[in-house]
């Protein structure tokens, strides 16, 4: 049991980490939404009619979809585009999608290689994209389940207000969908632009995402 649990301890800390947040967020969100029923005249409502509110699934899977397609781009743009200095990027003259030899695929693969990486044809393709693909899929099922949550939560407020409620269309294509998705998207991207530039120069001794302290500050593709 410890080797299972020290085997997958990055997993499970981060799984942990996500579920203690979202537990914070339902009780902060929960007492947010009760002030500002309380402040219009409303009547507060419960945990769990909160947390199975629309307004609540807006609030969680609008942030979702912007991480997903942070790692979606992250993943294909790092095939192509590289950073001189960073740990975050492939070293110059390794850009592309490398050869059969590099990749140990089709004839290449080892015994202990996936299956699919020795297949030919559209086997080995899909598994060769698998991840940007599953990453890809995850962010435009959320970006369509905030879209879905944030219809109804909008024409919500729009009933409230005496207002008549819009369409899936008229939503997405509305300053109130974009200024919710865009300012998660700049943070993303902002993020991922701070690592590949700070890790240049900073390091963090041990750490994989960190080149080796005394490595020199143009040395690419290290890690500690």
């Amino acid at each position: 049991m410890w080797r299972l649990v020290r085997d997958n301890a990055l997993a499970a800390c981060f799984l942990l980490l996500f579920l203690l947040s979202l537990a914070g967020q339902s009780v902060a969100g929960t007492a947010a939404y009760n002030e500002d029923q309380v402040a219009e005249g409303g009547s507060p409502v419960t945990w769990l009619q909160y947390v199975t509110s629309s307004t609540f699934a807006v609030d969680v899977a609008e942030n979702w979809q912007s991480e997903y397609l942070q790692f979606f781009l992250y993943i294909l743009i790092t095939v192509w585009l590289i950073q001189r200095g960073s740990p975050e990027s492939k070293k110059r003259g390794e850009e592309g999608l490398e050869s059969d030899a590099e990749q140990k695929v089709g004839r290449f693969a080892g015994a202990g290689s996936p299956a699919w990486a020795a297949a030919d044809g559209w086997r080995r393709t899909l598994f060769s994209h698998s991840l940007g693909l599953a990453m890809g899929l995850i962010f435009l099922l959320s970006w369509l389940a905030q879209s879905v949550a944030g219809l109804a939560a909008y024409d919500e407020e729009r009933l409230a207000r005496l207002e008549d409620p819009v369409g899936w269309g008229g939503y997405v294509m509305s300053a109130e969908f974009w200024n919710r998705t865009l300012q998660n998207w700049q943070s993303e991207f902002l993020a991922v632009a701070s690592m590949v530039l700070l890790a240049i120069f900073l390091r963090e001794r041990g750490s994989p995402q960190s080149k080796k302290v005394g490595d020199p500050h143009s040395a690419t593709a290290s890690s500690g």
